[in-house]
């Protein structure tokens, strides 16, 4: 477990999730490679209110898609 400086984590943009995954180059260089946490990408979205839907009725003008 390794803690990483603030100022280090805003600038490579590392947040709360993300992964981090350590190689030793050929050359014995440690590398860090950061895995982007993919959960809640759609939680900065704002809910819209599409009014009332029935898929039922608009089956018919998307088709059996």
């Amino acid at each position: 477990m390794v803690t990483i400086p603030a100022e280090i984590r805003r600038h490579l943009g590392i947040d709360a999730g993300d992964k981090l995954r350590w190689n030793v180059t050929e050359d014995e260089t440690l590398a860090v490679e950061i895995a982007h946490q993919r959960e809640g990408v759609f939680d900065d979205f704002e809910p819209v209110d599409a009014g009332h839907t029935n898929a039922v009725e608009i089956e018919g003008d998307f088709g059996d898609e």
